[in-house]
């Protein structure tokens, strides 16, 4: 008796923890078969009329003038780089001095961890380019 009460038990956990998340999973369905659905409802409903004019590099019509590969300069990575770390450092720092007062001393530590190494990694990439000309 004892046996298969825990068995039901275990059965109803489980069976609540399905209905618990049901709609995450029809929400998974649906993201996965509608996006393949569309690929192929367009593919039918798409007008077709092939050209040689369309089949040139940029498929636009224009017929593609000098080099398509150019060289640019790397520095504008490297400052496009940085822009986004200090914009997501900027976003961390503000929701830690929000909640600053309530956190403990390992989140503290944590948030001291996380600007010297925001710190010593900007740092080490200025160095390294030695001058940004932008």
């Amino acid at each position: 008796m004892l046996i298969y009460g825990t068995a039901f038990r275990r059965f109803w956990m489980a069976q609540s923890l399905l209905d618990a998340y049901m709609p995450v999973a029809i929400f998974l369905a649906i993201a996965v078969i509608f996006p393949i659905i569309v690929y192929f409802l367009t593919r039918l409903v798409r007008p077709d009329k092939p050209s040689p004019l369309k089949d040139t590099t940029y498929e636009c019509g224009e017929v593609p003038e000098g080099e398509a590969q150019i060289q640019f300069n790397f520095q504008y990575y490297m400052f496009a780089l940085i822009f986004v770390v200090f914009d997501v450092a900027a976003i961390f720092l503000m929701l830690m001095a929000l909640m600053f007062t309530g956190l403990s001393d390992a989140a503290k530590a944590a948030i001291v961890l996380f600007v010297a190494v925001l710190f010593v990694t900007t740092n080490y990439a200025l160095k390294k380019e030695e001058v940004l000309t932008i």
